[in-house]
């Protein structure tokens, strides 16, 4: 017997209380009394498209073809894939990979409260996406408050159209989101979805004296963390790293780099060493250390590459400069765990200055990311501090 449309809002409505209780218990105390009417008042499954990917393999569901799988993603508090290789058919056999998500309900709401926001401010969204997070923001200010900017078109347009549908009017404007949009400012905050290796100029420009820029934040070596600048009046920002979260990269800032199509050349002679630090204790589990990595080797990127196929080589970490002239091999051969053989080649030594900065970390008492800050100076300049700006980041020994 199908479901009748009250029983369809009931099912709704009760899914939508245990995404709240999830979501609460996330943040680790009810949100507050504002953002919980926002919740209520535009909820997220209206903001999804009929596809969504889901899974580390990106499976398919449609709302159509799938109802109870799609409304299971879409009430849980979990990030839902809703756009993959930048709206290109990838075809039946083609690699999958996400450009648009959905982030977890709770992210989007702790995001939400770090900005401390206050009545009459204007807020700058980088990243409009779905539309949704535009709309909990337009719900709580009012949609003159809030100028969204989204680099895809087709994405720019289907979130109108359900910002429209919640009844919200938001400025939304296609455009590149590193630019800004200075004739909707000075802005009180600037909020982005999308992570950042560098904050644009035009962030700090169009955000007045004392307003707040939340960026999630990414280096090559590993996407995580979330930054919130105070901006100072005199062309720059300041602020402390949070341990939250990952983010699509802003499609400016992308780089596609592939080690054997972009990096390795077989007229490459490497030089042969010993690592003194296991591959994983860099690039494993321990985020704290990738992250206090990634800060001191800002064009350094890496790429694990299991059973490569050489002989007595059981797992392979690869390492290697952004510009693609630097790069180093450390294997182990997965019998000995104190014995690892490292092949570099090029001007650097690159698996010596891994070996440095994660040395420095050690040194400093192993922190966590929310120990780190960064100061970004008029011209630019990004420097990265440890508890205090006058406690700078070492950039590592270059080995020659």
């Amino acid at each position: 017997m199908e479901m009748t449309v009250v029983e369809g809002r009931a099912v709704v409505g009760a899914a939508m209380e245990r995404l709240l209780g999830l979501v609460n218990e996330s943040l680790g105390a009810p949100m507050a009394p504002v953002w919980e009417a926002a919740f209520r008042g535009v909820p997220r499954h209206a903001f999804l498209p009929g596809t969504v990917w889901v899974g580390e393999e990106l499976e398919e569901l449609s709302r159509e073809l799938n109802s109870d799988a799609w409304w299971r993603h879409a009430c849980a508090d979990t990030a839902v894939v809703t756009q993959v290789n930048d709206g290109e058919d990838p075809g039946t056999a083609g690699e999958r990979w996400a450009s648009c998500s959905a982030s977890a309900p709770s992210v989007v709401f702790r995001m939400l409260d770090m900005l401390e926001l206050r009545a009459g401010h204007r807020v700058l969204e980088i990243g409009t996406g779905t539309g949704w997070n535009a709309a909990l923001l337009a719900h709580r200010l009012g949609a003159d408050r809030v100028t969204g900017v989204e680099v895809d078109p087709v994405l720019a347009a289907r979130a109108e159209r359900s910002l429209r549908g919640a009844g919200l009017y938001p400025r939304v404007v296609c455009g590149d989101g590193a630019e800004g949009y200075a004739d909707g400012g000075p802005y009180d905050r600037v909020i982005a979805t999308c992570s950042v290796r560098a904050v644009p100029p035009a962030w700090i420009a169009q955000t007045r004296p004392g307003g707040v820029i939340l960026v999630p934040w990414e280096s090559p070596w590993l996407c995580y963390g979330l930054l919130r600048l105070t901006v100072d009046g005199y062309g720059g920002a300041s602020g402390f790293f949070f341990p939250y979260s990952a983010f699509m990269l802003m499609r400016g800032q992308r780089t596609d780099l592939r080690i054997y199509r972009d990096v390795v050349r077989d007229r490459h002679v490497p030089v042969e060493s010993a690592a003194s630090v296991p591959p994983w204790a860099v690039a494993g589990e321990d985020r704290s250390a990738q992250f206090a990595v990634g800060l001191q080797l800002p064009d350094v990127w890496r790429a694990w590459h299991d059973e490569p196929g050489v002989e007595g080589v059981d797992r392979r970490l690869w390492v290697a400069t952004t510009d693609t002239g630097s790069w180093a091999a450390v294997d182990g051969d997965g019998r000995d765990p104190d014995r690892f053989t490292v092949w570099e080649h090029g001007p650097r030594r690159l698996w010596k200055e891994v070996e440095s900065a994660h040395a420095w970390w050690r040194g400093a008492g192993c922190p966590g990311p929310g120990r780190f800050g960064m100061t970004i100076a008029p011209d630019g300049t990004h420097r990265p501090w440890l508890d205090t700006p006058d406690r700078p980041v070492p950039a590592p020994v270059a080995a020659g």
